[in-house]
């Protein structure tokens, strides 16, 4: 197992793990039910008959075993569930990719947590581990969609050195992703809340866009 997803059969989740299992990484596909978990890796299976993706179906605690966990459970509930399972993640790589959002008047807007990001609560619980935020900016549709490339630059923010190096990494992992260093876990923040901005577009135009940046020439690690 390369790498566990945590609250994994939501739509960008389970999006992440099919992408990520296309590449050729073994993938378990965590939730706090196991039966819901199966039923979303036959989903995925079943979706794309003519790929070999090495998906495995796990509990939460499990998926939180991997060397590398990614946290995708919906944003209110990330910090309890990053907090439950103190003792699977402390020192590993964690990458939270919950935006905080509500809709309000008909619009997605973006909501600031008590800790002024996502990223920065799971941290808070989870004072051993070395979170990072990404992936916010990929659309769960285009994401999912294996005919096609995941074309986008992901922004990463974190405290940590090894933890900025190895999510970098598992973005390189996928043709046509580029990782960003967008500054520390005081930057999450912003970069979660501009989630609202695409979602907003995307639906409005019936689109799938994301962030591509100008101006930059490749993915420097710090």
């Amino acid at each position: 197992m390369d790498v566990g997803i945590v609250g994994g059969t939501g739509p960008a989740g389970r999006a992440l793990a099919a992408r990520l299992a296309s590449v050729g990484l073994e993938v378990a596909v965590g939730s706090r039910s196991a039966t819901r978990a199966q039923e979303i890796v036959e989903e995925i299976l079943k979706k794309w008959p003519d790929r070999t993706l090495p998906l495995t179906p796990a509990a939460n605690a499990e998926a939180a075993g991997a060397p590398l966990v990614v946290l995708a459970t919906p944003w209110d509930a990330a910090a309890d569930t990053a907090a439950g399972l103190r003792a699977e993640l402390g020192g590993k790589v964690v990458v939270s990719m919950g935006n905080a959002l509500a809709k309000i008047d008909g619009e997605l807007r973006a909501v600031v947590p008590p800790s002024g990001s996502v990223a920065a609560g799971v941290q808070a619980v989870l004072p051993d581990a070395l979170v990072s935020a990404a992936f916010h900016h990929l659309p769960a549709r285009a994401l999912g969609d294996l005919t096609q490339p995941a074309s986008g630059d992901v922004l990463i923010c974190t405290d940590h050195p090894e933890a900025f190096e190895a999510t970098a990494a598992l973005i390189r992992r996928v043709p046509d992703l580029r990782a960003f260093d967008a500054g520390s876990l005081a930057a999450a923040g912003p970069v979660e809340a501009f989630t609202a901005v695409l979602l907003g577009l995307n639906g409005r135009y019936k689109g799938r866009a994301t962030i591509h940046l100008t101006g930059i020439d490749g993915d420097i690690p710090r």
